[in-house]
This record gives structure tokens, C-alpha cells and sequence, in this order.
């Protein structure tokens, strides 16, 4: 299963549970940075050290939204 297909299933089930607008937009969002830094490959395909590499491009990032990245990617 691609990134975005997960991704698609993860956002309608926040969806139906009542998750803010604001929530989810940001959900998006966070989906489609990870995206373009990984590219849409496979979940299976993903290994730690390349989330770790993504999380260490993101020095520019006040602690509170690295933080935010790194919740949305657990």
C-alpha cells in the first residue's frame, strides 16, 4: 500500500470520528510534505533511518512543530 493510499484510508476514519477541520487540514498537510521528501512509495518500504533523515531536514521548525511532524508520523 502506497504512502497516500494509507494515508486516504487513516484520514476518513478521522473523518468519522469527528476530527476537527483544522485537524484534518493538518493532517494533509503533513501527509503531503512527508510525501514529497519520501516520495509515494510503500508503507513496507519505509524504514526508520529514512523518518529520522526526514526529522533531521527540519531544523528550520520550532519545537512545538517538530513535534507536531513527529506525532503525525507515529
Amino acid at each position: 500500500m502506497l504512502i497516500s493510499e494509507a494515508f486516504n484510508l487513516y484520514f476518513q476514519d478521522k473523518k468519522l470520528l469527528g476530527y476537527s477541520k483544522h485537524t484534518l487540514k493538518s493532517y494533509n498537510l503533513q501527509s503531503k510534505l512527508l510525501i514529497r521528501y519520501l516520495g509515494d512509495i510503500q508503507i513496507k518500504d519505509i524504514e526508520y533511518i529514512d523518518l529520522k533523515n526526514y526529522l533531521l531536514t527540519l531544523t528550520h521548525l520550532k519545537p512545538a512543530s517538530l513535534g507536531h511532524r513527529i506525532r503525525f508520523i507515529k
